[in-house]
């Protein structure tokens, strides 16, 4: 087995990996359930090389994910549902049937993208797939009968919250602007205080969430990215300690030796740099 730019070897090895004579004893034993947090977190070490500028790691990264695709659409074929070739036709079908300004006559094309095109484009491709899901017997609603139940369980909390309250305010339930989510915000805070005051550990991890969710509604109100915002400050934070850390170094100390007065007062020289 030798490496090569053709999909198809990717597919062949995923194939050898998973035979039960021969192939990788973990790879055989794995399943969609147990590969799920892997695709994730492959998906994040993407993004972290993007967010980094490095195409290096963009390269490999990139190979890492594509790897988990073959990976689900090889645990499928297995099952008899589908194979990777049905993934790849599935995502051309949906871009051709999306662009009829791109992909479509010279008519569509020179109209442009038409107002309520979009609207009607996804209203057929619902249609669709819950007919194919009627036709194998299954619940034509996939993702539950609620509105709200489109909005994935895998995103991470903060972006799932920014999802949902967009999803809710599309129906006219949210608030008129952001001054009074402040309000709010308040109001959950003081709920957490009287929790962590009667020493209510479940309570205070449920006022702690609602708290959570009120600030992910007023950056909402703001054009703030809840998920962006805290990436930012989590980076400036990393920076922050690392001059901390060099800091010490320099006068011959160490984090675990340091008193955390000394800490706090390179801290406060490192704000001062970043």
């Amino acid at each position: 087995m030798r490496p090569s730019r053709e999909i198809s070897r990717l597919i062949e090895i995923m194939a050898a990996l998973r035979a039960p004579l021969g192939g990788c004893p973990w790879d055989v034993e794995q399943n969609f359930k147990t590969i799920a947090p892997y695709t994730i977190e492959e998906a994040y070490e993407v993004a972290d090389a993007i967010a980094r500028g490095d195409l290096d790691d963009l390269r490999e990264e990139l190979g890492d994910l594509l790897l988990q695709v073959v990976y689900h659409a090889r645990l499928a074929e297995e099952a008899g549902e589908f194979s990777f070739g049905d993934v790849v036709e599935g995502i051309t079908k949906k871009m051709i049937r999306r662009h009829p300004h791109v992909f479509g006559d010279t008519e569509a094309r020179s109209a442009g993208m038409a107002k309520g095109m979009w609207e009607k484009i996804k209203a057929e491709e619902k249609a669709e797939k819950r007919a194919a899901r009627l036709a194998r017997g299954l619940d034509p609603e996939d993702n539950g009968k609620g509105y709200l139940d489109g909005v994935p369980l895998a995103f991470p909390a903060l972006t799932r919250a920014l999802k949902l309250q967009e999803k809710a305010a599309r129906v006219g339930f949210d608030w008129g602007d952001a001054a009074p989510i402040l309000d709010k915000i308040e109001e959950e805070i003081a709920e957490l205080r009287e929790a962590i005051a009667i020493k209510d550990q479940a309570a205070a991890e449920d006022e702690f969430g609602d708290v959570l969710f009120a600030l992910v509604n007023f950056a909402r109100h703001l054009k703030i990215d809840p998920e962006a915002a805290l990436s930012g400050t989590n980076d400036k934070f990393r920076t922050r300690f690392h001059i901390v850390e060099a800091a010490l170094r320099a006068h011959g100390r160490s984090l675990e030796d340091a008193s955390l007065e000394e800490m706090e007062e390179e801290w406060q020289r490192a704000k001062a740099v970043r």
